[in-house]
């Protein structure tokens, strides 16, 4: 079985926390509005920009921007629903997906045109080139 840490969280402790503390992170739930204000109140230790960037770093992953879409509720900490995702925000999760895997097929159309590239002149080379 895979390991259910998000791949960010081994990069960033504060997620990590906030991944093993609360399903909610862990299952990529659509986040209550706010969601930042409550973990700031429930754990006042936390760092504040940690925090932001740790939220900032789990909304912008891809299993999160494919769970705004699926139109399900928003969460919060304890797992209850708390809210609905509106239609302008699945819309933008929507675009934001695409143009990542747009920029991703570009960037592997790209390589594999680069690949074929270093073939042909290494075709090139091994004629021309006596041993």
């Amino acid at each position: 079985m895979s390991d259910p840490t998000p791949v960010n969280s081994r990069q960033n402790p504060m997620l990590a926390r906030l991944c093993k503390e609360f399903a909610v992170f862990r299952e990529h739930r659509p986040l209550a509005l706010g969601i930042h204000k409550v973990l700031l109140e429930r754990i006042p230790d936390l760092d504040k920009k940690q925090v932001r960037f740790a939220m900032q770093q789990h909304t912008a992953t891809t299993r999160y921007l494919k769970a705004i879409i699926a139109d399900a509720p928003r969460f919060d900490l304890d797992g209850n629903p708390s809210g609905v995702v509106t239609r302008e925000q699945q819309t933008q999760a929507a675009e934001t997906l695409r143009e990542r895997f747009r920029k991703a097929a570009e960037r592997r159309k790209a390589e594999l045109e680069a690949q074929q590239h270093q073939e042909k002149l290494q075709q090139l080379a091994n004629k021309f080139n006596p041993r």
